[in-house]
């Protein structure tokens, strides 16, 4: 994943990232972790009759120097282009998600990482269920604790590995993948699909999600939910505080509508 206009420092400055540079699992996790904390998850172009553009160049732009957020192919895209500024091996794969009531096309995108002879599944796209850290693709059928957000990693007879994460102590799945390699051109129609079909989430509802040292900020329609040391708070927003309170709790602002 290329841009012309991507500069690590740029991009360190975006996320707040002091930290080592080297090419290894640790430098990995911690970028991951920083830009969860900066770059909000968001769908505010959809709500807005837009399809999100999936230009490298304009990504770039988008997240870095307007200082907004993005879903799933922006926000991997952009820790993509990263990890190849460090020369980091990695991968895009396609996932299934599986959190709609029915079976849904493989259009989740995942970046698989490879360090030291293993593979680690890297996601900062998945909304309010999304990894926090690394998963290495060995770690199979064990409870996996992420500061309280808990996951399980499962590999089928298909090929195909399954992430679920417990929601009030039940099992729930999230997404299915295989280590196929997608080109970024292969997640077009999917992006097309999310940013316009009836179905979608994103047309459906504004989203935005920020995670933070103890817990996390959610914003769905009109529910906003924080959740912090374990603690859940959830409240109704008005239409008219949605502008405000994404400013005040994540950083954005509502761009025109179309």
């Amino acid at each position: 994943m290329h841009a012309d206009n991507f500069s690590l420092a740029d991009y360190f400055a975006r996320i707040d990232y002091s930290g080592p540079r080297t090419p290894d699992i640790e430098t990995v996790t911690r970028m991951m972790r920083r830009q969860l904390f900066s770059v909000p998850f968001e769908n505010l172009d959809v709500q807005a009759g837009k399809i999100v553009s999936l230009v490298p160049e304009e990504i770039v732009d988008k997240i870095i120097h307007r200082k907004r957020g993005g879903y799933c192919y922006e926000v991997n895209g952009l820790f993509s282009m990263a990890l190849e500024s460090l020369g980091i091996a990695h991968r895009l794969a396609a996932a299934r998600p599986m959190t709609y009531p029915m079976r849904r096309p493989r259009t989740h995108m995942v970046v698989i990482v490879e360090l030291g002879g293993e593979q680690w599944l890297c996601d900062l796209g998945f909304g309010a269920n999304v990894i926090r850290a690394p998963i290495p693709l060995t770690a199979l059928d064990v409870e996996i604790d992420q500061e309280g957000d808990v996951y399980m990693l499962s590999l089928g007879d298909d090929g195909f590995y399954l992430l679920r994460t417990k929601i009030d102590g039940e099992w729930a799945n999230l997404y299915a993948f295989d280590l196929s390699t997608q080109e970024w051109v292969d997640f077009v129609p999917a992006n097309y699909l999310n940013s316009t079909h009836p179905d979608s989430i994103f047309v459906q509802k504004l989203v935005a999600v920020l995670l933070t040292d103890s817990g996390r900020k959610t914003l769905a329609g009109d529910s906003f939910k924080t959740v912090s040391h374990g603690r859940v708070e959830k409240r109704t927003i008005a239409q008219d505080e949605v502008p405000a309170l994404l400013a005040r709790e994540f950083g954005l602002a509502m761009p025109p509508r179309l």
